[in-house]
C-alpha cells in the first residue's frame, strides 16, 4: 500500500539548485568561479510546507514569496555557512493531517537538513510533534497560541510574548481607549481555530475586567463560508465594538455577509485576516488588525527591511497579488529564515541541538525587530501593535510612536 504522501499533492519546491544554476553557458562559467565549498558540499536543503491550496492558501502565498525572497538574497550573499540554500516547499491543502505527513516525509525520504514551520497554529502543533520525535529544530512564524508549544526546540518569529489571550486585547482595548467615544459594549464571535478561540476567550476576561459589557459570544468552525445568520446575530446585538477572531478569508466573507443585511459595525476588530482582501473591501475602511510590521517608519529601520520591503513589493506586484505592500505576514516569515540562518551562522554548523543553544543565549536582529526566545516557550517579549485599515492601506495607529508621519487612529 503507498504511504500518504505518495497521494497526489500539490508539491512545489523553490528549485534555486545547483541544476536550475547549470541551465546556460554563461551560468557554468560563473559557478565554475564560485568558493570551492561552494560548489562541492551542494546546498542546505531547508524542508517545509505552507498552505498552497485551501482556505488559508492566500495567507500561504504571502508567506511562500517572502520565503522565496530570503532564499534568492542569501544565496547573492554566498548563502549559509558559505553553501547555497534550497527550499523543499510542500503544499500542506491547509490540513494539519496533510502537515504531519509531510513534515515525516520531509525528515525521512526527503532527509532534508532543516526545517521551517507551517503557516496556522493547528499546522505548527502537527509539524512539531514530527520535529520532537526526530530531535529536530523548529522555526515557526504564526503560532498564536505559545502555551501549545512546550517543544525546547521550537522558536518563533511572532513576537507575542508568552501571554497573547491577555495582551493582544489589552493592546486592542488600550487603542479604543484614547478615542473619544471608547467602547462600552464587546460582541465576540470566533472561529473554532485553536489560536483563535483561545485569545477570543481571554479577550473575554480582559473586557471583563475592564468594565466593558459583552453581547454576545459566538463561536463557528473554521472553514465556515456562510456567515449570513452571524451576521444577523451581530445585527441584532449592535456592539460599540465588534472582536472578530477571523482566520484568512472569514474576515471578508463576514463583510460581505454584514453588508448584504446593511449593517456596520460602529467600530471593528478582526484577529488575523488575510491583508490584501480585506483592505480591499469596500466596507473596510477604519476596521483593525494587529500587527509587528507594516511598510512604513519606524518599521523600515529594523535590520534588511529596507530591502526586503523592495524586493517583496517588486515580486508582489509581478504576481498580481492584491495588497503588495509589505505587511507583518511576510515580515514575521522573513524573519523566521534570518532567525534560522542566524542559528546555523552562530552555531558554526547544521546541528540542531547548537542551533537551538545558541539562539537561547543570544539576540537576533530581523525584520521584525530584535528577538530574543527567553521566558516561556522561547517566547521572549511581546511587541505587539494596532493597525487599522485606512483607504486601502493598512496604517499601525497604536502605540502612537508607531504611526507614521500626519497619521492618526480615525474613528470610523
Amino acid at each position: 500500500m503507498p504511504e500518504p504522501w505518495e497521494d497526489e499533492m500539490s508539491v512545489k519546491s523553490i528549485r534555486l539548485n545547483r541544476r536550475a544554476f547549470l541551465g546556460s553557458a554563461a551560468a557554468v562559467a560563473a559557478f565554475s568561479s564560485m568558493p570551492r565549498v561552494f560548489a562541492q558540499e551542494g546546498p542546505i536543503r531547508v524542508g517545509g510546507t505552507l498552505p498552497l491550496t485551501g482556505p488559508l492558501a492566500g495567507v500561504g502565498a504571502i508567506h511562500r514569496l517572502a520565503a522565496e525572497v530570503f532564499v534568492e538574497q542569501i544565496n547573492a550573499k554566498g548563502g549559509i555557512l558559505g553553501r547555497k540554500v534550497e527550499f523543499v516547499l510542500l503544499d500542506d491543502q491547509s490540513l494539519p493531517a496533510n502537515a504531519r505527513t509531510l513534515y515525516e516525509r520531509l525528515v525521512t525520504a526527503d532527509k532534508v537538513d532543516l526545517l521551517m514551520g507551517p503557516y496556522g497554529t493547528s499546522s505548527i502543533i502537527a509539524a512539531m510533534g514530527v520535529a520532537a520525535r526526530f530531535k529536530k529544530m523548529l522555526v515557526q512564524s504564526s503560532l498564536g497560541d505559545p502555551s501549545l508549544a512546550p517543544y525546547p526546540l521550537q522558536f518563533p518569529s511572532l513576537p507575542i510574548g508568552a501571554e497573547p489571550q491577555l495582551t493582544d486585547t489589552e493592546i486592542v482595548l488600550d487603542a479604543y481607549a484614547s478615542l473619544p467615544a471608547p467602547p462600552k459594549t464587546i460582541a465576540f464571535v470566533t472561529s473554532k481555530f485553536p489560536s483563535a478561540l483561545t485569545i477570543a476567550k481571554g479577550g473575554q476576561q480582559v473586557a471583563e475586567k475592564r468594565g466593558i459589557k459583552s453581547l454576545l459570544d459566538l463561536e463557528y468552525e473554521f472553514g465556515t463560508k456562510d456567515f449570513g445568520a452571524i451576521a444577523n446575530r451581530i445585527k441584532a446585538a449592535d456592539p460599540d465594538l465588534l472582536w472578530s477572531g477571523a482566520i484568512g478569508m472569514e474576515a471578508v466573507q463576514l463583510l460581505d455577509a454584514m453588508s448584504r443585511i446593511d449593517y456596520q459595525p460602529r467600530n471593528q476588530f478582526y484577529l488575523f485576516p488575510a491583508p490584501g482582501p480585506t483592505a480591499a473591501h469596500p466596507k473596510a475602511n477604519g476596521l483593525t488588525s494587529l500587527t509587528w510590521f507594516e511598510e512604513h517608519e519606524p518599521f523600515l529601520k529594523n535590520h534588511g527591511a529596507p530591502e526586503f520591503v523592495s524586493a517583496y513589493g517588486s515580486k508582489a506586484k509581478a504576481a498580481g497579488f492584491p495588497y503588495p505592500r509589505t505587511e507583518y505576514q511576510a515580515a514575521v516569515e522573513y524573519a523566521a529564515w534570518q532567525i534560522l540562518a542566524a542559528a546555523a551562522e552562530g552555531a558554526g554548523k547544521l546541528d540542531d541541538a547548537a542551533m537551538a543553544a545558541w539562539l537561547r543565549s543570544n539576540a537576533v536582529e530581523t525584520v521584525v525587530g530584535p528577538r530574543t526566545f527567553d521566558g516561556k516557550f522561547n517566547a521572549g517579549k511581546p511587541s505587539t501593535k494596532l493597525k487599522q485599515v485606512q483607504g486601502k492601506d493598512w496604517v499601525t495607529v497604536w502605540p502612537a510612536d508607531f504611526r507614521p508621519a500626519g497619521k492618526e487612529f480615525l474613528v470610523p
